[in-house]
Formats: C-alpha cells, sequence, structure tokens
C-alpha cells in the first residue's frame, strides 16, 4: 500500500512541469518555527540583575507547616540561588536563542 503511493506520487511529480522531491530539504529554522521559553521554568526562576544568575522561593512553604520545626519553616522562606551548572541550563531553557 505504501510503495504504491509513493510510485503514484513520483509519478505525479514526474508527470508535472516542476519536479517536487518526496521529503522536505527543508531546515526546520528556515521554515520559520521558533523555539519556545520552557513555562515552568520561566515561572518558578527569576533573573538577578547581572544576568549571569537566577533565584526561585523554596517548596514546601505554603501549607501543612503545622508539624514543621520553626527552623524548617524559617529555611524553606530563603530565597534558593542557582550554581553554575543551573545557570547554564537555564539560560538554555529560558533564552533559547541566546541573551542578545
Amino acid at each position: 500500500m505504501l510503495l504504491t503511493r509513493l510510485a503514484t506520487t513520483c509519478l505525479r511529480a514526474s508527470a508535472s512541469s516542476t519536479p517536487r522531491a518526496l521529503f522536505s530539504t527543508t531546515s526546520v529554522a528556515e521554515a520559520g518555527y521558533k523555539m519556545k521559553s520552557h513555562s515552568g521554568a520561566k515561572k518558578r526562576w527569576r533573573s538577578l540583575g547581572s544576568g549571569n544568575a537566577f533565584k526561585r522561593g523554596k517548596a514546601g512553604h505554603s501549607h501543612l507547616n503545622v508539624h514543621k520545626s520553626a527552623e524548617r519553616k524559617n529555611k524553606l522562606s530563603a530565597t534558593a540561588y542557582s550554581n553554575h551548572t543551573q545557570t547554564v541550563n537555564l539560560k538554555k531553557r529560558l533564552l533559547p536563542y541566546g541573551s542578545n
């Protein structure tokens, strides 16, 4: 079935005045597609002023806090910062085409 479709397509392409390729030869970038920023990373991370690091809030501080100690809740309320590896990965997710 598939071979007959391919053969029919080839015959139609050769019968027309302009030959058509069976498969697309254009790349994704040439076709006009755009990479999208990771929506989960956009919601969780904020860029610092220099743009070379990111910060986020810690999870687990919004509810079910009765059984948690005061020290634990204070640690959960602190801001977390990205390390070098996370910063590299976040720049790829949040800025897929680079910062410039």
